[in-house]
């Protein structure tokens, strides 16, 4: 067997290591445009959901379009600033101070005639990021839809945030009490029927469960003066 001095090997190991890290680097590369626009379809999937639209990798662009006949960017004093709705990142703008942020507003055009204002989502779960979309009805108090989604909720327990059962609860909701904006009580225990500002809790994901009511009351109230000054 032949003998390689330290020297060699060293030299070897660090060519293999190059030639590795340029073809990885080479990959991610050629499939960023690809995933750049995975998360583009997805995300338009997800706002469609929150109006009741289903609709695949295929047919979301066509769908987005049919449906979400406008966009635009608002300050929380309800001024529509410059932006482009679909760009903002809010877990980015969430790391400004209030007085910075910019927050999207998407209009889906129901068959109809209807209107709906869709608001993104952003908030920590148990184990991680929690986010969704919700979708209010012209009074702009009533909640027409929402989808919500995990990264590592634990299966069985917080992670049915994203289950119709649990989303369907939300439906007709409301987020003001009079005029005071009180967003949803997520309840352990069950919540009353007749309690237009509440939904059950998921047994055993509590934690989860409070984390998406914070996070639904966090990235809500910053809509306040939008929708006292736009709603019917």
């Amino acid at each position: 067997m032949k003998n390689f001095s330290n020297t060699y090997i060293f030299i070897f190991a660090t060519i293999m290591v190059a030639i590795v890290a340029l073809i990885l680097s080479t990959a991610a590369l050629l499939l960023q445009p690809r995933q750049a626009k995975n998360a583009e379809i997805e995300k338009k999937r997800n706002i469609l959901a929150s109006v009741g639209v289903e609709a695949t990798e295929v047919d979301a662009e066509a769908l987005y379009d049919k449906f979400i006949t406008e966009s635009f960017v608002i300050n929380n004093k309800a001024e529509k600033v410059e932006g482009v709705a679909f760009d903002i990142n809010v877990k980015k703008e969430q790391r400004l101070d209030i007085n910075e942020q910019r927050f999207p507003v998407f209009v889906a055009q129901q068959e109809n005639g209807s209107k709906n204002f869709i608001m993104p989502l952003e908030g920590k779960g148990l184990w991680g990021p929690i986010w969704g979309y919700m979708a209010l009805n012209e009074d702009l108090r009533s909640i027409y839809g929402v989808t919500f989604d995990h990264k590592s909720e634990t299966p069985g327990l917080g992670a049915e945030i994203n289950t119709s059962w649990f989303e369907d609860m939300f439906k007709n909701k409301t987020l003001f009490k009079g005029d005071e904006f009180t967003g949803i009580l997520v309840q352990k225990g069950g919540a009353d029927p007749n309690d237009m500002g509440a939904v059950d809790a998921i047994s055993g994901g509590t934690i989860t469960s409070k984390a998406l009511e914070k996070m639904v009351y966090d990235c809500m109230v910053n809509y306040v003066e939008f929708l006292k000054t736009y709603s019917n």
